[in-house]
């Protein structure tokens, strides 16, 4: 997360919000030689306190999960790459804006009989956003290919205690570089949803 603290503007309902509807992150925990990171889907609460998720049974965090640990899950947006000759101001240099959420806390096995009931949720939650599509539920399964898949993953818990967001969109220069300089972004810039980071940074300037 960037140092500057101009980039953590948003309150936590809005970082919230956001991690929320996006549904997938990068979960990371300290390992005995490294750090061990599993990219994820996850189901968070309205109110941020608490983040449900699976793991595969071989997954390397799911493997050391025998206490509760600590860990923290990144959720990313959308990204840019900012060449300084679109702030048409001189003495500026390149940057990467960014939205990105961090929730930090405790990760916890739960019990496997709630594994079912958590599947249901997710793909409840992931499925209504395709209607008219009539929904995927696990009822759709055969009974022993679904007793199958469930003995291979298991249901986990982020009891979430800090949630960090930042949202650097230049914050930090006037209204009319920061717009000039999103106006090249919608054009030109690349990385992933550009154009939502042109736009959030034309939102800035009318806060």
């Amino acid at each position: 997360m960037h140092p500057n603290p101009i980039f953590h503007d948003a309150d936590d309902a809005r970082n919230v919000a956001f991690a929320r509807e996006r549904g997938f992150g990068v979960l990371a925990a300290q390992g005995a030689d490294a750090p061990m990171l599993s990219h994820i889907p996850f189901l968070l609460s309205h109110d941020g306190a608490v983040a449900d998720l699976h793991l595969v049974r071989s997954n390397p965090i799911a493997r050391a999960l025998k206490e509760p640990m600590p860990v923290t899950l990144a959720v990313s947006g959308a990204d840019t790459y900012v060449s300084p000759d679109w702030y048409e101001v001189a003495d500026q240099v390149p940057t990467w804006n960014y939205v990105a959420v961090h929730l930090t806390g405790v990760l916890e096995r739960r019990p496997q009989e709630e594994l079912l009931a958590l599947l249901d949720r997710q793909s409840a939650f992931y499925e209504d956003r395709l209607l008219p599509k009539p929904p995927w539920k696990t009822a759709k399964m055969t009974p022993d290919a679904l007793e199958k898949m469930m003995r291979m993953i298991v249901p986990c818990r982020i009891k979430v205690t800090v949630v960090d967001g930042t949202w650097k969109l230049g914050q930090n220069k006037p209204d009319a570089v920061r717009d000039a300089a999103a106006g090249q972004i919608e054009a030109y810039g690349f990385g992933s949803e550009a154009h939502v980071i042109g736009a959030l940074m034309r939102g800035v300037s009318k806060d």
